[in-house]
């Protein structure tokens, strides 16, 4: 009987081993919980490229977009954690989210097996064209003292554009009024044209418009310029060095993903991001590559716990000061 017992639990055990061993089997969904062309989405198939290559099966990117990126991110974390689905979250859905929308159906510290950094997507202080101040000095006295005459678009509750544009005006104490936008393509059309004065947004959607000259930059918050707007100081360099904020994107798995399977999805991800094509296509739309102490697993996991502590007091304040 003891014998049988050995024999059948070494047999699952080699079963076991084997099936790891061969992971994947079948092509793996990575589900960019946006829209298709939108930033996420472009870093999502920047990396799934090289990532595939490395798996030895297709990465194959679903869009499920909606609620901020929340309603993809809810059903990618309700998948079997067998390494076949995972996610391309971002600063929103694993930072802003909980802050904003009541009910959400996971954690972002405690639903995931992170499995690391993508990239990072620099956030640009923008207005349009005819602001009258001439630096980012300017446009915090203006913003201050025109509080409510003031018009600042976002793309959306829960949108980078909408959280970052909340903490901007946090940390500088104004109070402008927020105009929504069904999108980032819309905000950006309208402050093209002066309908509305200033926005915070993506390096990755603003950059064209600035190398345009059609909308003013005034600064990027990052600790460094970036190579693709070199003329744009930091937001130390322009006196507001408490605003540093990217909007991140990482992959992410169901809570539960076998060690062996999260490994090659870890060391898929390394390699997706150091191959020499993908590090110049994220660069190249202004985007950053994690340095070594922000990849992997153990330092996104950190990240997330930062990020959600970060933006927690500062949105539910904002949410709760627009309803009376």
């Amino acid at each position: 009987m003891k014998k049988a017992f050995a024999f059948g639990f070494l047999a699952a055990m080699t079963a076991f081993a084997a099936r790891a061993d061969s992971y994947p089997q079948r092509p793996i969904t990575m589900v960019v919980p946006f829209a298709a062309g939108g930033p996420t989405d472009v870093i999502a198939r920047i990396v799934a490229e090289p990532m595939s290559k490395v798996l030895g099966q297709q990465v194959v990117i679903e869009n499920v977009a909606g609620a901020g990126g929340t309603t993809g991110i809810t059903r990618a974390s309700q998948s079997a954690p067998d390494g076949y689905t995972i996610m391309m979250g971002h600063m929103g859905t694993h930072g802003a989210a909980p802050a904003l929308f009541k009910g959400l159906k996971y954690d972002p510290a405690k639903s995931f097996d992170p499995i690391g950094l993508a990239a990072g997507t620099p956030i640009v202080i923008v207005a349009k064209k005819t602001m009258a101040a001439t630096d980012l000095k300017g446009l915090v006295e203006a913003l201050k003292s025109g509080g409510s005459s003031i018009n600042q678009a976002h793309a959306g509750v829960g949108s980078v554009s909408h959280s970052t544009g909340v903490l901007f005006d946090s940390i500088i104490g104004a109070k402008p009024t927020l105009v929504v936008y069904r999108g980032t393509g819309p905000a950006l059309n309208d402050l093209v044209a002066g309908q509305v004065d200033f926005m915070t947004d993506q390096i990755v959607n603003v950059a064209p418009q600035i190398a345009g000259n059609t909308i003013k930059a005034y600064a990027i918050a990052t600790p460094e310029r970036s190579p693709s707007l070199p003329n744009v100081p930091t937001t130390k360099e322009a006196g507001l060095p408490d605003y540093q904020v990217s909007a991140w994107n990482a992959v992410f798995a169901p809570k539960g993903l076998p060690e062996d399977v999260r490994k090659k999805l870890v060391d898929a991800l390394d390699a997706a991001v150091k191959d020499p094509n993908a590090t110049k296509r994220i660069l190249e739309l202004g985007g950053t590559v994690p340095k070594t102490e922000e990849a992997g697993p153990v330092a996104l996991q950190k990240l997330v716990e930062s990020e959600v502590a970060r933006w927690t007091p500062v949105l539910r304040s904002a949410v709760e000061g627009s309803n009376p």
